[in-house]
């Protein structure tokens, strides 16, 4: 198979890509020779054929291999050669394996699958890599540098060094590098450890724990090294991404206690169904999606006004139906609105099912961005931050430049004092639970692309939230923000060595020795509201 890639890859330096034969009738007879000499018994002939396929100039000799490896390239009942493209079903559509032309659907009984075995499939993977790696397409020539890592042998060493002086995307050239060094140590060559020192690829780390545990003292030395050198950047790239998935986590604390946040300072009120709000926001996402199927994106950007408003609306019959007759009893307040939240939890499951629900994200917010081998920062998560920390300036700009903002800062310090300067406290108290209420709204939006959408969403955030408030400061919007971020940091630093639960009842026992000591949290409320 190596002196197969190797007359190939000889093949293809000498002749330009653009200059290759393109077909003809008059090769229909040649390509059918070719493709012939696949359907045979003996796996040895196979090999033999797929050789005389890859050292052929034909342009249609990678889409031959790559069907023969995915086994989709069939012989009919009538000897043509064709290619299946969608194998479910009893009829299947095929194309012509010579001209592409498509033949509508045949049976899968009037197909003959041509068989390969592992070692014909490692085969056609190497040679499909090699070939990938003269692809216009920048994409394929990548995977195809990824393939060939642990691959290259004394043959293919000569020609891919000459095709990495050629190749202009730097991160191909960095991957045949470390192939052909690979290699390179795989033969003895202490000089290869140094071009491998850094390397944080798998492969690489699985090649130098070879070589130190092989006989040459130098090598061996040498090898474990460079493998001690990985293994600290490992773990600084694990902490990083600990760091990152802790700041995800803690924007969804930020979105889901900082609503909590201002109608808890304005109004003193403990809404236990603050957590169903946060549901009602992720269900709107997921009706927003019914509504418009294909559009995921579309969706999602409408579910954010639509979110905000529905949570907003729900906010304000609570306050009118049930919290404006409690004001001043916060144990009853506490106890209505749990209740008021297991009675949204089972309409939900009424009206809706008890089953979660799946929200699909968008392919702006699907995928990652590898920053490197062992460190990825996953797109949804990254688009939550920013919309976290969006929401949080938007509140900002509201409490410091308008009007609400300045009479709910005004309420939340002296209540009394603001309604004898005329400022008409019920209709803040309103307008306050509906903003904090659509804000939660606003966290089952984000929480829908990180988490099934379910009825119990919110129960699993209630409590994280009001430790956020309580921690950074009632009422003080950037408290929120360090409490939130702090706490979901502190969370995933904890999980891998306490587990969940534990790490939970941890953060809970730093928060009330922490209050023992601060009482008002981090950043204390202002006012003489405060000091009583």
């Amino acid at each position: 198979m190596r002196r197969l890639l190797f007359f190939w890859l000889l093949s293809l330096l000498a002749v330009p890509l653009g200059a290759q034969a393109q077909p003809s009738a008059d090769d229909d007879s040649a390509a059918i020779a070719l493709l012939e000499a696949l359907d045979v018994g003996s796996f040895a002939d196979k090999a033999a054929g797929i050789e005389a396929i890859v050292q052929s100039d034909d342009e249609r000799a990678r889409g031959w291999l790559q069907a023969l490896l995915d086994g989709r390239l069939q012989r009919a009942d009538d000897g043509r050669f064709v290619v299946v493209l969608d194998n479910r079903g009893r009829d299947w559509p095929v194309e012509d394996a010579l001209t592409g032309e498509p033949l509508g659907e045949m049976s899968r009984r009037d197909l003959d699958r041509i068989g390969i075995n592992n070692a014909l499939r490692n085969q056609l993977r190497s040679a499909i890599a090699v070939v990938d790696l003269y692809a216009p397409d920048l994409t394929l020539r990548r995977a195809s540098a990824e393939r060939l890592l642990g691959e290259v042998d004394a043959d293919l060493a000569g020609p891919l060094a000459e095709v990495i002086e050629g190749e202009e995307d730097a991160r191909v050239r960095q991957r045949l590098s470390q192939a052909l060094a690979i290699h390179r140590l795989e033969q003895g060559e202490v000089a290869a450890v140094a071009d491998l020192e850094g390397s944080l690829h798998p492969r690489v780390r699985v090649a130098l724990a070879r070589a130190a545990s092989g006989d040459d003292p130098v090598l061996v030395d040498a090898a474990r090294s460079a493998l001690n050198g990985i293994e600290q950047m490992i773990k600084v790239n694990r902490a990083a991404e600990t760091l990152y998935f802790g700041l995800s986590l803690g924007s969804v604390l930020v979105l889901a206690a900082i609503g909590l946040a201002i109608t808890f300072g304005v109004m003193g009120v403990i809404n236990m169904a603050h957590g169903e709000l946060i549901m009602l926001g992720a269900y709107t996402t997921w009706a927003m999606q019914q509504l418009l199927p294909g559009q995921p994106g579309l969706a999602l950007v409408l579910s954010v006004p639509a979110g905000f408003l529905v949570a907003a609306l729900a906010g304000i019959a609570i306050e009118r139906g049930v919290i404006q007759f409690l004001k001043g009893r916060p144990l009853e307040t506490l106890l209505a609105t749990f209740g008021i939240s297991l009675i949204l939890q089972q309409l939900v499951r009424t009206v809706i099912s008890p089953q979660n629900r799946t929200v699909v994200s968008p392919e702006w917010m699907s995928g990652s961005i590898a920053i490197n081998d062992a460190l990825s920062l996953t797109l949804n998560r990254m688009v939550v931050i920013g919309f976290a920390l969006a929401v949080f300036a938007g509140l900002m700009l509201i409490m410091r430049r308008t009007r609400l903002g300045l009479e709910v800062r005004a309420v939340t310090q002296n209540r009394a004092m603001a309604r004898s300067m005329g400022i008409r406290a019920t209709r803040v108290d309103i307008l306050t639970f509906a903003l904090g209420s659509g804000v939660a709204g606003l966290a089952g939006v984000a929480l829908s692309q990180l988490t099934n959408v379910g009825p119990n969403l919110g129960q699993n955030y209630i409590i994280d939230s009001f430790m956020v408030v309580v921690f950074g400061g009632v009422g003080n919007l950037w408290g929120t923000l360090v409490a939130g971020l702090s706490l979901g940091v502190i969370n995933q630093v904890l999980e891998p060595w306490a587990g969940a639960v534990l790490a939970k009842i941890i953060v809970l026992v730093f928060i009330i020795l922490f209050i023992q000591k601060r009482p008002r949290g981090l950043f204390p409320q202002k006012g003489r509201a405060a000091e009583g």
